[in-house]
């Protein structure tokens, strides 16, 4: 059964943590570089809002029954392969997993420059993603 309601709350999650991150990001790179708290912040709020969208995929692919995915890599092919995201949407998601992990798991290995420009483009592609979702929530309501 698919969760509506847990879907709609996670995108919430999302959109208040893209709110916050519009609130916290520097109007420019050297800003950006120049303080430590405001990188680390939109770092934060870069990884939990990825995170937050990768849930959703999760509850998609449990809630409509496509499988046990092994991974969060496999949870993105399933969506892929019922159409259910764009090819250039799970790309994008794909792209931006591999971000989170470099977050989370290779500090040594962030490049300033690669954030930034995430904290610029990054909500246009959740943006995206979520009315991707809620054209999917809709069509299945429409099916039901």
């Amino acid at each position: 059964m698919l969760k509506r309601d847990r879907i709609l709350a996670k995108l919430d999650e999302l959109d208040g943590y893209l709110q916050e991150l519009r609130q916290v990001a520097p109007a420019d790179f050297e800003s950006f570089a120049g303080s430590i708290e405001k990188k680390r912040a939109c770092e934060r709020l870069l990884q939990i809002s990825v995170e937050a969208a990768l849930d959703v995929c999760g509850l998609l692919v449990s809630g409509l029954h496509l499988g046990l995915p092994a991974d969060e890599n496999d949870i993105l092919d399933r969506l892929d392969q019922a159409n259910l995201l764009t090819p250039s949407m799970t790309t994008t998601l794909r792209r931006m997993r591999g971000f989170r992990n470099i977050l989370v798991h290779e500090y040594g290995r962030i490049d300033d420059r690669v954030v930034f420009a995430m904290i610029a483009n990054g909500p246009e592609d959740f943006r995206l993603f979520t009315e991707a979702v809620l054209r999917v929530l809709r069509e299945k309501r429409e099916a039901e």
